[in-house]
């Protein structure tokens, strides 16, 4: 008898193990390079939104003095830095999480850590879950934008 339950025992600890060939390696591998590259680009983009955040004052004053320029600086500059702040950390976020998942996926692969790897999926999960909300929410917008213009041109009829 305990024999037989030392053999489903091995058996079960068989399945549980997932193998990582050579091959997910050096795909994970590539993947973490690619996410540092877009993790960069992607502190790059924000920090142009803090500053031309930072900047809109004088951004504002340009548009005035330009021709057509004064229906956009009729918004004000605090619309234009709480736009592009929020814009900033759209960015941000995901690219943290980029940044990390690079980082560990690359320790996990040339270290053979297992507690990296999942660090790694865990930041890869997180990233895309932001993402899959932040499309749920513009979605949304969307269609509440369309609901919206149907009943003002009912409205206008």
């Amino acid at each position: 008898m305990n024999d037989f339950n030392e053999t489903v025992s091995d058996k079960n600890k068989e399945v549980d193990e997932l193998i990582v060939t050579e091959d997910i390696r050096s795909y994970i591998y590539e993947t973490a390079k690619w996410a540092k590259f877009l993790s960069v680009v992607g502190f790059v983009v924000a920090g142009w939104l803090i500053m031309l955040a930072f900047s809109a004052s004088a951004f504002e004053t340009a548009l005035n003095q330009t021709p057509g320029g004064a229906q956009f600086a009729a918004l004000g500059s605090t619309v234009l830095t709480v736009f592009c702040l929020l814009s900033a950390l759209l960015y941000f976020y995901p690219s943290l999480m980029l940044f990390k998942y690079s980082t560990a996926a690359k320790n996990a692969v040339l270290y053979a850590e297992q507690e990296s790897l999942a660090i790694a999926m865990s930041k890869m999960k997180s990233f895309f879950k932001f993402w899959g909300i932040l499309t749920i929410a513009i979605i949304a917008f969307y269609a509440l934008a369309f609901i919206l213009v149907i009943f003002a041109k009912m409205g206008m009829a």
